[in-house]
């Protein structure tokens, strides 16, 4: 079966297609026209997205005697945000439309509109710039000329308020990353657990940030999922321990299915590095519409836990008592956006084939251990008991995959709509199992097929979905 360029199908269009029709991703809201950016996770996407998560948790956390996990709280003191320097540095430059309201990001307009020797983060510049060129600035939205406010910073965490009576109520914010949670509770942990330094702290959990220019389908959204680890080191062992995280996540990326060649570490230069990093990197992922980061590592120093002793004026040192040295650790960050790592590996298994004909079989060729659903059941015929004993066959082995069955149209149909949802593997019962106790296996890549007892299931299912059958 000879393999098609999928590039030619504008492979994001065909993903996001097949997202909604599969039950991978929905848009947010949609019976009420939608919410900007927004999505929901479907049947088949919580379950890859489960698999991504547990498959990080076990390499970073129940695989290792070194990392512990933690759950911190989605609202924080607005002091936390004050210390990390969110309050007075997170922001994007902006402006706003007169004639239709829209608002754009003004340094993202002159990149893409005045070129990108224009760009600069200075926002005084800024403001100079558009106001020199305001005549000739047009809206990209209604088109309009000379309708640009001027630029001015918006802070891109997202405000509530805490409290139920009005007038006491206390503004509060949605944590715009999870990192922050981890640096609070470093005394709380070092304190109950026994851990030493080097130790890391790792947390799953969902972050917020009011990005104004959302797009690429889940690459870039206002609410998003984070996969992050703190690793707490002596100070002078923090390259060493970067360049281990590094080589690390690189492996683990592979470990999950994403092809070597789709991806890149990309190490920040001297201007794009944070004023409390001495190292940072992105792994890159080579995505339809270009290389965007989906992990970030960075080496933060001590920036974080000195700022939050300062604010808190708690004593946030390591006493180490074996060689009774007392210091601020040094932290290594690799930092992993959940929702942008599902959109890789829904492009990197993407696939369409054709025999020659205008029949196409679109196809997700995830790795097992990351497939929504490892085994597909279909009785050939409803009738003459097939039905029964495909359905004993599905609640047999439903104790052991997660598995799903399928009498619905032609086994052909079948077989293309279990290769869309990735599916590895596809038992077909027919009338000769009736009488050998045997089944039709048939493997999703390859397509091959074979007769496999009933009896030796379970045990071939394990032996394929590890890879070796």
């Amino acid at each position: 079966m000879a393999k098609e360029n999928p590039k030619a199908h504008d492979p994001l269009k065909d993903i996001v297609a097949l997202c909604k029709r599969r039950g991978f991703v929905f848009p947010g809201s949609e019976i009420y026209g939608g919410l900007s950016n927004t999505y929901d996770y479907g049947p088949y996407g919580v379950e890859v997205l489960k698999n991504l998560k547990d498959a990080w948790w076990q390499a970073f956390v129940r695989d290792r005697d070194d990392i512990v996990g933690l759950d911190s709280s989605i609202m924080l003191h607005p002091r936390v945000w004050e210390a990390s320097g969110h309050v007075g540095n997170f922001n994007d430059p902006l402006v706003d439309c007169t004639a239709c309201k829209a608002r754009v990001r003004a340094d993202q307009y002159v990149e893409e509109f005045l070129g990108p020797e224009m760009v600069t983060e200075d926002l005084e510049a800024l403001q100079k710039l558009f106001h020199a060129k305001h005549a000739e600035l047009q809206c990209p939205t209604c088109g309009k000329k000379g309708t640009f406010t001027e630029p001015r910073q918006f802070n891109l965490m997202f405000q509530t308020r805490m409290g139920s009576v009005s007038g006491t109520d206390q503004q509060v914010y949605l944590r715009p990353e999870t990192a922050q949670g981890i640096f609070i509770n470093f005394k709380n942990i070092s304190d109950s657990c026994r851990v030493k330094v080097p130790f890391g702290v790792a947390q799953i959990g969902k972050s917020f940030r009011n990005e104004i220019i959302a797009r690429q389908f889940v690459f870039r959204t206002r609410e998003f999922e984070q996969m992050e680890m703190e690793f707490f080191c002596k100070p002078g062992t923090q390259k060493e321990w970067f360049e281990y995280w590094v080589e690390f996540c690189m492996h683990w990326l592979e470990e999950i299915g994403l092809k070597r060649e789709n991806l890149r570490v990309r190490s920040h230069s001297a201007d794009e590095l944070s004023f409390y990093s001495d190292n940072t990197v992105d792994i890159e992922y080579k995505f339809p519409f270009g290389w965007g980061e989906i992990w970030g590592i960075a080496s933060r120093t001590n920036y974080d836990l000195t700022q939050h002793a300062d604010f808190s004026k708690k004593n946030l040192t390591w006493h180490d008592p074996e060689t009774n040295e007392k210091y601020l650790p040094y932290v290594v960050e690799p930092a992993l956006g959940l929702n942008r790592l599902l959109l890789a590996v829904l492009c990197d298994a993407f696939a369409i084939e054709h025999a020659g004909s205008k029949e196409e079989r679109r196809i997700l060729q995830f790795a097992p251990a990351i497939a929504p659903v490892k085994v597909g059941i279909f009785p050939l015929q409803k009738k003459d008991g097939l039905l029964e004993l495909a359905q004993d066959l599905y609640q047999d082995l439903r104790r052991n995959f997660l598995c799903e069955l399928d009498s619905s149209g032609s086994i052909g149909k079948r077989y293309f709509r279990q290769d869309e949802c990735g599916t590895p593997l596809c038992i077909t019962v027919d009338y000769e199992s009736k009488d050998d106790q045997c089944v039709t296996v048939r493997h999703r890549d390859s397509t091959r097929q074979e007769r496999v007892a009933i009896a030796d299931l379970k045990d071939y299912i394990s032996k394929a979905l590890a890879g070796g059958a």
